[in-house]
């Protein structure tokens, strides 16, 4: 299998590397924080370099690229800690390509591609921890439109998107939904995440929406299945960037005359974390190459990166922390917030935990990873 990548995803790498280093730093970042987690003039700066219209189609404005163009800049943006969500812009591209009718699309993925409009999946529900076919949220018929009601809990940047993608139910039976932040019976209530990052509590009191899909679960798995695949790519880019200030932090620092990176038990620490950051590449890349697969085979696949990703996560941001010592954990310090980000990202559709079981669950008779 060739892992090599194009000229033209080199290019891609190489643009949203250059734009993280110089427009993304980590004092901007920081301030961003402060002022709440998420910034439009940054968004508006990624759809700039296209990014917003990866999954969008060249008939509605944009680049019609695929899971591995999104991989390579997810990675980059991985390695800046970028706090606006576009692994949700993905979602919602790939959710309204392939299962919104032609006027939905046209009046939304334009938009998307971009910038204009930020759409996000509000699919979380406090009862239902990570199991996808738990919705309390439920919506029914209204002349020509639907009105739907519900709560959905940390929603990314929901209280700064124009419109969210919403799993309802109808007379048991799930749908999806698309419904406006601005349409009357909505309101949001954002806050700051433990990275830093923006979300919120959104409320839909018989607000109006428009159908996306009565097959509301099976789009629901293919959205969270892209989430997945672009949280592991840009897992991938956090992991390389904290062993990068890790290496750096034991080249500098000195104890009884002599750089720590010299003493050996510290050297074989950076080997096992230098294990989990490939292991973590590979199910990423493995993850990615799997997103167009049928169903079940994508759900397993995705299942079994995440599990990987979440140890390899876990191993890397802890073993740097310990490295580093005290200062590791200090907000001044950019290690720390790295730290942060892995491991709020552990816990993104769902924890280690969680998908270890989603693995046994669906196990079969011939259980290799590439079966």
């Amino acid at each position: 299998m060739d892992f090599n990548f194009s000229d033209d995803q080199e290019q891609l790498r190489d643009a949203v590397r250059k734009w993280v280093d110089k427009g993304y730093g980590f004092e901007h970042r920081r301030g961003l924080v402060k002022a709440g987690g998420f910034s439009r003039e940054a968004y508006g700066e990624l759809a700039g370099l296209g990014l917003t219209g990866l999954y969008v189609a060249e008939e509605h404005g944009g680049m019609g690229m695929g899971p591995v163009d999104a991989m390579v800049a997810l990675e980059e943006l991985g390695r800046g800690i970028v706090l606006e969500p576009l692994g949700q812009t993905l979602i919602a591209s790939g959710l309204l390509s392939g299962y919104a009718d032609a006027a939905l699309q046209g009046a939304w993925l334009p938009r998307i591609a971009a910038g204009e409009a930020l759409v996000v999946l509000a699919h979380q529900e406090r009862a239902a921890r990570y199991r996808l076919d738990v919705c309390a949220a439920h919506a029914k018929k209204t002349g020509d439109g639907w009105s739907l009601s519900g709560h959905k809990s940390v929603v990314p940047a929901g209280d700064q998107a124009d419109a969210f993608l919403v799993p309802a139910t109808i007379d048991g039976k799930m749908a999806l939904f698309l419904v406006e932040r601005a349409a009357s019976g909505v309101a949001a209530r954002g806050y700051t995440t433990q990275d830093g990052s923006r979300a919120a509590e959104v409320v839909f009191q018989e607000a109006a929406a428009a159908l996306v899909t009565a097959d509301g679960l099976a789009a629901l798995e293919h959205g969270v299945d892209i989430g997945i695949a672009a949280l592991c790519a840009e897992a991938v880019g956090t992991i390389d960037k904290t062993m990068e200030i890790t290496a750096e932090y034991m080249n500098t620092r000195k104890q009884f005359g002599v750089v720590i990176s010299s003493f050996q038990a510290l050297r074989h620490r950076m080997a096992d974390m230098k294990m989990q950051q490939e292991l973590a590449r590979s199910m990423s890349y493995y993850a990615t190459l799997k997103l167009n697969a049928p169903a079940d085979e994508r759900r397993r696949a995705m299942a079994r990166a995440k599990y990987q990703l979440g140890q390899s996560m876990r191993f890397v941001g802890q073993n740097s922390v310990q490295l580093h010592g005290g200062i590791g954990v200090t907000d001044e310090y950019v290690g720390s917030h790295y730290f942060k980000r892995l491991t709020q990202m552990e816990m993104q559709f769902g924890d280690t935990l969680h998908h270890l079981g989603e693995i046994s669950a669906r196990m079969q008779d011939k259980a290799g990873v590439f079966a």
